[in-house]
Order: structure tokens, then C-alpha cells, then sequence
């Protein structure tokens, strides 16, 4: 029994073995078909998925900055440019590649503390920021932007000498640079760091100068190097195109340094602007806001904020005057336009034959108005007596104009504004253009309608103003303003000219010309005497708006419009100066003699010729040739020969390096000019004495005390110099 048991239970151990063996093969089988069919799946249904992640994981995505274009004035001349430059960023998890001790913290951190010091010193960065950025947990960070090349020159020399090869990477970017900085900075606007426009043409253009970044896409090793592979792309960039603005620099300067002047010397609280407009086109010749601000450092406040405690405002106040500061008065600000404003009810009047130019006696001032229940005075409180409507625009009488409103009446009044387009913005291409406020039609009453009639308690733009007197100046044709010329696209070569958008007839020829010629009379005869030049018949409009009773702070706006020539009108000018505290607030006393100076530059530089029969030059006055690289003897020979005297302490044969007054400036006959050669540049210096209100004669002898030469326009009393009272100048 035992044997038979036993041989029936190495049976069964025998066929156990083969048995497991059985289920441990059809496991094993299980198991390489599951494998089979998850390789399937990688490879063949999420196989592009996870090609992707793997690229999204290692791909190293290089953005290649497309140039901005260039903003030009009329005449070609660079106002704005970019330069490339570069950007240092850095891949915090991969600089632990460049130290064989990778897994040694201290070894890691010490090549770290290293580096922020290198950068920090590079760069003038904070130590402490650059290395909290080295520690960072983020993918990317920025060290360094818009960085000049001579200074990642010297990044990548230390890299070598260190054996720096990982986690840093420098790449192509570009810079907006200004190379006149404070130029037309109010209009030309702000561009960020990121090459997007902020403001003005710069964010006007933004979509055309930008262009359009282009990258290359590479898979790249720990290690930060490049891995050969097909699937390498790269999109070129698109450079932006090329704006040419209708300002010319030259006219912008003009009216840049004249508007400076004014707003210093009567002490304007709140500043001033100018624009200068050719009303047969609509083209902005030149258009300055003062205090203006550098264009190449935009967040760095102007001498005229630092003096008003800028340093002592919150960072809130802070950011809020910087952007104050950029803001581009004469298109965004509203304000009272005071007398100039009574161009419109007058061309209104006349083109409605409500009145003519020279009814005699038709007006009557004795100093004040009574309105309603409100007496309204006139500037000239003795009064004017009577006059026709010439005599009332040549004395700016208010009186006049509160008769002439309601001869108007509202509703043809409000038909002239609207035609004149104050209703609306001008349509000019800048950004967030300001508008008129003005009262609803139904709300205006006597009292309304009187101080309209002279230009008060309600507001509008300077470009605005400028907009409808240029129609007045142009037959009564209204025209849309603009200040970009054409566009031209870099890669193809197309030019998109700007072309004259002419919106609507105003007014007739007639009543324009009738207008011009009542204005040229402003000037000649009335309040805007002080915008003469010589040469040139000048039509004009003064303006003095009183304190908004409820901005009293604001004080007082002076302004002058002028046309010129009177026939023919090129040019439309309007100074506007806003809160005067000097000697007078009066407008045709401070903002008229500006325009004069203005004009007296600008119209022979645009070759505009004289409406008069005078020439522009008169016989006493001398052009300074050039006389460097020539001997003294030949210069001494040359300034005899133009009725001048001359100063030097050189030698017959020695050779001019320098002259004063420089090559083009006018003085009069027995002025004196200095030579400078190399041997003799010692030169002294002078201060400008303040001559205003005195006698050209009396002007002549103090400049000649100092050894200062005089060229003059004009007659009588000096009511402005240039260059300023207290300048330093060379004899």
C-alpha cells in the first residue's frame, strides 16, 4: 500500500512543474501582447502627441525682434530710430551645468553668487535682485535689457574665462532712439521697452512701424546645445515701415525755442503749446508742447516737475505726472479761447449777411454790456463808442460781440459751430484727441449766448481753433488735419501718400476774403501790432480768456492767431500761453511779439515771398559770409569790404579756425566780427542784457558796451529779444 502511495504521489509532483510552467508561459504571453499593444499606441495613435511634448520640453524658442521703422521729419531727417541691441536672459535650471559638482549646493550657489556679481557689475544692477532671479524657479528670467553690444562683448569674454556655457542666453533685440531727444517730444510720443508704441505718432503708427517678430525653434540638451535635427524653423522677420511726418524739424525747432521763451520770461504756471498749419493742405508743420520732455529717458521727470517737488510725491502722484508730462496739449486739452474766437461769429455774420465789414456806428461800447440781470464789461473799461464790425474785431470790443451774438442768434450761431466742426474732433491722426464742451443748444440763454459771442465759458481744443481758422484762410474750404506724409514699406518698397481730405465749403471766397482782410487790419492797425514782419502782411486775432470761475487757479490764457501772408495764406499760427504771472496776461502783449519772432524765422526759411512791396532785408544790414580756413589778412580784407569791423589777436597769415558771429547771421553795418585761429581761441563772454520796452538806440549802445552786435525787425520800442535776458554769449 505504502509503495502504491507513493508512486501515485510522484506522479503528481511530476506533473506539477509543467503545469506552472503552462500558466507562467501564457502569463508571460499576456504580458508581451499588452506590451505590443501599448508600443502600438505610442508609436502609432499618440506618437505625434508625445513627439510634441517632447519638443515643448526641450525646444528652445529664439524670438528675432523685427526693427521698428523709422520716424522721419518732411525733409528725411531721422527723428526716430532703432538700433540693435541685445537681451540677456537666463534658464536658472540649467546653470548647475556649468560646475562639475552639479549635486554640491555650495559649489552650485558659490558659481551663482559669482555670476549675479558679474552681471550686477556689467549691467549696474542690484547684486541682491540679480541673484534671486539666478534662484528663481521659473523657466526664464530677464537680466538685462536693450543692452549695447560693447557690453555683452564683455559678458561673453568672462563667460569664456569662466567656462560659462549653459543657462545664459543673449539675443538680438532692438532700441528706440531719439537723436534730437526733447524735439517735437509732445507728438512724436513714448515707445516701451518692448518696442510697442505708449503715445503719439509712436502709438498712432504702432501697427505700421512694429512689424512683425520672426524666431528660430531648435531642440537643445541640458547643456543648452543645439541639437541637429529636421525639424529646425525659422520665420524671418518683418521689419516695420517708415513714417514720414509732415514737420519739419527746422520749423519745429523755430517754434520750440520761441515757445520756451515765452513760457519762461512770463512765467507761464501751466505751460503753452504752438502749432504752425498749412490750411491748403492740413499739413502740421510744427506743433510743441512746453514744459516737453526727453524722449530717450520718458520716465525721468523735466527740470519744470523736479522744481514743483516732484521728488516728494507717492509713486501714485508720480506715475500720474509722468503721464501729465507725455500729454500732447495742443490735441488733448481743452481751454477758453477768449477773443480769437470771434473769427467765427464775425465770418457767420457776414456769410449770413447779418452785417457788413464797415457799417459805420453799427456797435455800440461805453465800456460795458448789460445782459440780463449780468453787466459784462469791456477790456477798455472807458469804452469804444461806436464802430463797425472792422473796428470791433481790430479792438477786440466784447461789447460789440455780445451785440453782434444776438443780431446771430442761437440757432444760426450753433449752425456755424457745428459747421466749423467744433462739435466733433478734428479727425486728426494722433491718439485720444480731446473735444469742445459747449452747451446744449436749448440751455442757452441771453447770458450764454453773449459770453459765447466773445469766446468764454466754454472750451475747445487748439488744434480745433487752428482747424476752422485754417478754412477762414483757405477760401472757406475746411480741410482735415494730419501729420504723417506718406508711409513706405520696407520690403516691398510702397509708398502710401497722405492725400488732402477736403471735408466741406465753410464759408464763401468772399466772406474768407473779407475775413483776411479784417484780420491783417488786427495786426496792422489793432490790438496785434506786436505780430508785424516786416516784409510780410500778417493777419491776426488776439486773445485773452479771464480765470474759469471755477479753476481760478488756472488764471489767465493769452494766445495769438496769425495768417500769413495775408494773401495767399500759407501758414496758420497759433501761440497759446496758459496762466502768465509776469507783467502783463494781456495776448496781444506776450503771445503776439512770439508770433512775430515765429514767423519772422519760418516764412523766409520756407521761401514763403514777401506780400509786401518792402524788402525784407533792409540796407543797413549785413550777412556774415564764412570766413574759416581762409588767412586773417584775406578775412580782415573780406569784413572791410562789408562795412564791419573785426577783433583778433592773430597774425595777417594765420589761418581762421572760428568766427562770431557765425557764418549766416545778419548785424548791422559797423558791427564787429572776431576771428579765432588756433593759436588764438581765447575767447570772452558776455551776458545778454534785458532791453525790452527801451529804444532800438538805446538797445544798440547797451549791446555795444558789452561787444554784443544787434540785428532788429521793426521799429520803436524792443517788445522781445532772443537770445533771453541773462544768456551767456561770446563777444
Amino acid at each position: 500500500m505504502n509503495k502504491v502511495y507513493g508512486s501515485k504521489r510522484r506522479k503528481r509532483e511530476l506533473k506539477l512543474p509543467t503545469k506552472r510552467l503552462f500558466i507562467i508561459l501564457i502569463v508571460l504571453v499576456v504580458i508581451f501582447v499588452a506590451l505590443l499593444g501599448q508600443i502600438a499606441r505610442l508609436q502609432f495613435i499618440e506618437g505625434e502627441y508625445l513627439k510634441q511634448k517632447k519638443y515643448s520640453q526641450t525646444i528652445q524658442s529664439t524670438v528675432i525682434s523685427a526693427k521698428r521703422g523709422t520716424i522721419f521729419d518732411s525733409n528725411g531727417k531721422a527723428l526716430a530710430i532703432s538700433a540693435n541691441v541685445n537681451t540677456v536672459t537666463v534658464n536658472p535650471e540649467y546653470l548647475k551645468y556649468n560646475v562639475k559638482s552639479k549635486k554640491d549646493d555650495s559649489v552650485v550657489n558659490a558659481m551663482k553668487e559669482k555670476l549675479a556679481k558679474e552681471f550686477s557689475d556689467i549691467f549696474e544692477l542690484n547684486y541682491d535682485e540679480v541673484l534671486a532671479k539666478l534662484n528663481s524657479e521659473k523657466n526664464t528670467e530677464t537680466i538685462a535689457s536693450k543692452v549695447e553690444d560693447d557690453k555683452v562683448d564683455e559678458l561673453r569674454k568672462w563667460m569664456t574665462a569662466n567656462k560659462i556655457t549653459s543657462g545664459i542666453n543673449i539675443d538680438d533685440d532692438t532700441k528706440r532712439y531719439y537723436p534730437y531727444n526733447n524735439l517735437a517730444s509732445n507728438l512724436i510720443g513714448v515707445c516701451g521697452t518692448d518696442n510697442q508704441g505708449l503715445d503719439g505718432v509712436e502709438l498712432q503708427y504702432d501697427s505700421v512701424l512694429k512689424g512683425t517678430n520672426g524666431k528660430i525653434t531648435t531642440s537643445t540638451s541640458v547643456s543648452d546645445e543645439a541639437i541637429p535635427d529636421s525639424d529646425e524653423k525659422y520665420v524671418a522677420p518683418q521689419n516695420g515701415s517708415d513714417v514720414y511726418l509732415t514737420i519739419d524739424s527746422n520749423v519745429q525747432s523755430i517754434a520750440e525755442k520761441y515757445l520756451k521763451q515765452a513760457v519762461e520770461e512770463n512765467k507761464c504756471s501751466r505751460g503753452g503749446n504752438v502749432i504752425i498749419e498749412n490750411p491748403t493742405t492740413g499739413e502740421i508743420l510744427a506743433m510743441a508742447t512746453y514744459p516737453d520732455f526727453n524722449l530717450n529717458s520718458p520716465y525721468e521727470p523735466n527740470q519744470t516737475m523736479i522744481d514743483n517737488g516732484y521728488n516728494n510725491l507717492s509713486d501714485t502722484e508720480k506715475n500720474k505726472q509722468i503721464l501729465a508730462m507725455w500729454r500732447n496739449r495742443a490735441v488733448l486739452d481743452t481751454y477758453e479761447p477768449g477773443s480769437t474766437f470771434k473769427i467765427i461769429p464775425a465770418s457767420a455774420a457776414l456769410e449770413e449777411n447779418i452785417t457788413e465789414t464797415d457799417v459805420s456806428g453799427e456797435f455800440y461800447c461805453n465800456g460795458a454790456q448789460q445782459v440780463a440781470n449780468v453787466k459784462i464789461r469791456c477790456a477798455h473799461s472807458s469804452g469804444h463808442g461806436y464802430q463797425s464790425l472792422r473796428q470791433a474785431i481790430e479792438n477786440s470790443c466784447n461789447p460789440a460781440f455780445i451785440q453782434l451774438g444776438q443780431k446771430i442768434g442761437v440757432s444760426t450761431f450753433y449752425k456755424y459751430i457745428r459747421n466749423y466742426g467744433f462739435l466733433d474732433k478734428t479727425g486728426i491722426d494722433l491718439p485720444s484727441e480731446g473735444t469742445s464742451t459747449f452747451w446744449s443748444e436749448e440751455n442757452v440763454g441771453a447770458v450764454e449766448l453773449a459770453t459765447m459771442s466773445f469766446g468764454q465759458r466754454f472750451t475747445i481744443t487748439p488744434m480745433q481753433l487752428v482747424k476752422a481758422a485754417s478754412a477762414i484762410a483757405n477760401d472757406g474750404v475746411m480741410v482735415t488735419p494730419h501729420v504723417a506724409k506718406k508711409i513706405i514699406n520696407n520690403d516691398t518698397g510702397d509708398t502710401q501718400n497722405t492725400e488732402t481730405n477736403v471735408e466741406s465749403q465753410v464759408i464763401s471766397k468772399e466772406t474768407s476774403t473779407q475775413m483776411k482782410d479784417m484780420m491783417k487790419d488786427v495786426v496792422e492797425k489793432g490790438g496785434g501790432t506786436y505780430a508785424k514782419v516786416e516784409g510780410y502782411t500778417i493777419g491776426g486775432k488776439t486773445g485773452t480768456s479771464e480765470a474759469d470761475p471755477n479753476h481760478p487757479e488756472n488764471g489767465y490764457v493769452a494766445s495769438f492767431l496769425a495768417i500769413a501772408p495775408v494773401e495767399n495764406t500759407k501758414l496758420v499760427v497759433l501761440l497759446t500761453l496758459y496762466g502768465p504771472q509776469g507783467e502783463s496776461h494781456f495776448g496781444g502783449k506776450i503771445a503776439a511779439p512770439v508770433v512775430s519772432q515765429i514767423l519772422t524765422e519760418v516764412l523766409p526759411y520756407l521761401n514763403i515771398p514777401s506780400n509786401d512791396s518792402e524788402t525784407t532785408v533792409t540796407n543797413n544790414k549785413v550777412t556774415i559770409p564764412n570766413l574759416t580756413n581762409k588767412t586773417v589778412a584775406e578775412a580782415e580784407s573780406i569784413i572791410k569790404g562789408l562795412g564791419l569791423n573785426y577783433e583778433t589777436s592773430a597774425s595777417g597769415e594765420e589761418i581762421v579756425t572760428d568766427q562770431m558771429p557765425k557764418n549766416g547771421s545778419t548785424v548791422v553795418k559797423d558791427g564787429v566780427v572776431v576771428l579765432y585761429t588756433g593759436n588764438n581761441d581765447t575767447r570772452v563772454s558776455q551776458t545778454v542784457p534785458d532791453l525790452k520796452n527801451v529804444s532800438y538806440d538805446v538797445a544798440k549802445n547797451m549791446l555795444k558796451a558789452k561787444k554784443l552786435n544787434i540785428s532788429s525787425t521793426g521799429t520803436g520800442i524792443v517788445v522781445s529779444q532772443e537770445p533771453a535776458a541773462g544768456t551767456a554769449v561770446d563777444e
